[in-house]
């Protein structure tokens, strides 16, 4: 334990998530970080500043690639000579672990789906194990995510369900009180949404038991980013709705009427959507 307390982490994307891997971790490891946009990089504390993606890499032991799907392609490319074997965790969301394995055969990778709230450390990150990992990795993986709330661990085919559920329920939850008074939050969270959400979350693949789970600890993730931010559930929609993304395929459902469940499939399709693109 305390041989792996001395590793090296490194982290490619400073935006939302890897920012807060960044903060978050600073308190047991060495972090390294680096992003092309140096502006996100200023607010950032206690963490050593890498000069390119492929330097990083050299530097540390675990990498978690942290940019957005769009632009993971080239990130791969940039790094794939500098990997020799190490331990890539991706947290872009549709992007495969067969994907980068293919581009960087060399690479034991491990994919993980965190949700908006991990940033307050109360959010929920799914992770799954690429063909060239190992266990010791998934629990390498598992360990480093622990520091943004509760890990759950599963099989690759699930991780379209996952986005569906803990990764796009926040937004979900937050268009169904948005108009409501602050008062009757807790309450219609617990009486209403959270049994909802779990029948949906059954809908999309999940076991009774890690339904209930996961829609409860992503409502209360949801409020509790809404208090410690002291934002609005609409703000909170706008930061986890993305355009073209699985959040606002499911939005659009509810806002025409639809149901919680068939909002959860909506987000689930328009993920294998994204997984096939990617």
């Amino acid at each position: 334990m305390l041989k792996f307390l001395r590793k090296k982490i490194g982290i490619i994307g400073a935006g939302n998530m890897g920012s807060a891997l960044a903060q978050r971790l600073r308190l047991e490891y060495r972090i390294f970080i680096f992003d092309k946009d140096k502006s996100k990089l200023q607010q950032l504390k206690g963490v050593n500043v890498a000069q390119s993606g492929s330097d990083l890499i050299k530097n540390a032991d675990v990498a978690i690639l942290a940019v957005k799907p769009t632009d993971f392609r080239d990130l791969l490319l940039e790094i794939k000579k500098a990997v020799r074997a190490k331990l890539l965790i991706s947290i872009a969301a549709g992007i495969k672990t067969g994907y980068i394995e293919k581009i960087v055969p060399e690479a034991r990778v491990i994919r993980v789906m965190p949700n908006i709230a991990s940033r307050i450390g109360k959010g929920i990150s799914c992770i799954c194990q690429g063909s060239s990992s190992n266990r010791k990795d998934l629990k390498i993986a598992n360990k480093l995510f622990k520091f943004l709330g509760k890990t759950f661990i599963f099989e690759e085919k699930m991780m379209d369900a996952v986005t569906s559920v803990s990764g796009s329920g926040p937004g979900f939850w937050a268009a169904r009180l948005e108009n409501m008074p602050k008062d009757k939050w807790q309450e219609f969270s617990v009486k209403i949404f959270i049994p909802e959400f779990t029948k949906a979350a059954q809908g999309a693949g999940f076991s009774s038991e890690q339904a209930f789970e996961l829609a409860t600890l992503t409502t209360w993730g949801a409020l509790a980013t809404t208090e410690v931010w002291h934002i609005t559930p609409q703000q909170l929609k706008d930061m986890v709705a993305s355009k073209g993304g699985t959040t606002e395929a499911g939005l659009k459902v509810l806002a025409s009427g639809g149901t919680l469940e068939e909002a959860v499939l909506a987000a689930k399709k328009r993920s294998e959507e994204l997984s096939k693109e990617g």
